[in-house]
């Protein structure tokens, strides 16, 4: 790659990675030619040692388009919306949008970079008397009365998600032309930290692998639940995220750094920690090409699973809650039974001001035609049934409420379309953005017996079983 095309992927993962919890705007923006200074010399060198495969040949291939897109001298101005969403208040795309921001890029730099809390936009479009129903859920769970852009993100698609970010952005007075939009998980923090090593900050504390983002939003907002919030602690608050993203830019600086920034990166976009959406039409092919739109699958014709959580008890238990998923396919009688079970290990003991019993409300994406069996329920609220004309999925949707400390299995089966046989079966089994990796195991079940297999969702997988004639 030419080296001016080489200072924008290099700022560009340096957002992903110093914005993936969205307390540190202000360093990355006010330093970003120092950033691009300092490693591009060694991205230039990583890029001609990196393993090839045929995927990250793609891959590399898609970034090496977006960068000399969006890194030519042109004069053009390109505009991207960024949604900040932190997935330890799990939402269908990814996490509770708390924040957004608005990146302005020229002729391969950043030309501005402007943060704002959700609730400030939300506030404009309440005071302009404007009113949207919400998705039923939010209204039936979460008492939710007003659509507004923190809440946006309800669909397990990303460009659906995208699309309704946009649309509260303008009716909260947002004039920008948006090229792009950008989704990030808050869980990328911890894994920057896990690259630079654990981070100490006199009069904090140290954030690590394992605690970076939790930590930080303890550190910059818990005194905000208070009733009065002192003059030195907005100060202290803006001192910390100050020094904490000028500690890991200083840690990266290092070849070896600088490298694992780069596969990081690409991981964070395989597991949909970071999700793309793009106006131009053969841009956004690139990137559904390589899996990183967050998109649901609707083309694939066999078997299909997608669970997916929205926290509807407005803390931040998804930290606390690890998943594991069992799906068992009966072909032993006149159609094919799935039985689905998803299990939520809710490990906080105590309930505070960031935790408490879990409730969610799961859907269940399966193929278009599946037919819930009544009563078949496990641990759930009532089962409703829908079909998903744009997705092309039927979903089933319940509520779930996980109490601290305990590990609650949660089951149901439904009947799949009789074009779904045990001849030549394919299984599609698609990630819910903000989740973790999810132990799963799947068994097919013919007469000739069982066949299981296990994995770790930690990207969409697929399974694939071929009857013996």
């Amino acid at each position: 790659m030419p080296r001016r095309k080489l200072s924008f992927f290099i700022i560009l993962s340096l957002i992903i990675a110093v914005s993936g919890y969205f307390f540190l705007p202000g360093f990355l923006k006010n330093n970003s030619t120092e950033i691009a200074r300092t490693g591009l010399s060694i991205i230039k060198n990583v890029s001609k040692i990196l393993p090839i495969e045929p995927d990250t040949k793609k891959e590399l291939s898609t970034i090496s388009t977006l960068v000399s897109k969006f890194s030519q001298t042109d004069g053009k101005t390109h505009v991207f919306f960024l949604m900040l969403q932190n997935n330890y208040e799990l939402r269908p795309g990814g996490g509770f949008l708390g924040q957004y921001a608005i990146l302005k890029i020229k002729d391969g730099k950043i030309i501005s970079f402007n943060f704002e809390d959700a609730n400030l936009l939300d506030q404009r479009i309440k005071d302009a008397d404007i009113k949207i129903t919400p998705p039923w859920p939010l209204t039936r769970y979460g008492q939710v009365r007003r659509w507004l852009l923190h809440d946006s993100n309800f669909s397990p698609d990303f460009p659906t998600n995208a699309a309704k970010a946009e649309y509260f952005y303008r009716l909260g007075g947002g004039r920008e032309k948006i090229d792009g939009v950008i989704a990030i998980n808050a869980d990328v923090l911890n894994h920057v930290i896990g690259i630079t090593g654990p981070i100490t900050i006199p009069g904090f504390g140290t954030y690590t692998a394992e605690n970076a983002a939790i930590t930080l939003e303890e550190d910059v907002e818990k005194i905000y639940l208070e009733e009065e919030v002192t003059d030195e602690q907005t100060r202290n608050r803006k001192n910390v995220m100050k020094t904490l993203s000028a500690q890991i830019v200083s840690h990266i600086s290092s070849f070896d750094s600088i490298k694992k920034l780069a596969d990081l990166g690409l991981e964070e976009l395989r597991d949909k920690n970071v999700q793309l959406f793009f106006k131009d039409a053969e841009l956004q092919s690139l990137v559904a090409d390589t899996y990183w739109d967050g998109s649901v699958a609707k083309d694939w014709n066999n078997d299909f699973l997608m669970v997916v959580d929205a926290n509807i008890g407005a803390k931040k238990s998804d930290y606390y809650v690890k998943r594991s998923l069992n799906y068992l396919v009966d072909f032993t009688g006149p159609k094919g039974v799935a039985t689905l079970t998803y299990s939520y290990n809710h490990t906080a003991t105590y309930g505070d001001w960031r935790t408490s019993d879990y409730h969610t409300y799961t859907r269940v994406l399966a193929p278009t035609g599946s037919k819930y069996i009544e009563g078949s329920r496990i641990k759930t609220g009532g089962v409703g049934t829908a079909n998903d004309t744009p997705l092309n999925k039927t979903i089933f949707g319940y509520k779930v409420d996980a109490l601290m400390n305990q590990t609650l299995l949660t089951s149901i089966q439904y009947e799949l379309p009789e074009t779904i046989t045990a001849e030549n079966y394919q299984l599609l089994i698609q990630k819910q953005s903000g989740t973790g990796d999810i132990p799963v195991k799947v068994t097919i079940r013919t007469a000739e017996g069982d066949i299981s297999e296990e994995a770790t969702l930690k990207k969409d997988i697929r399974f694939s079983f071929t009857k013996e004639q």
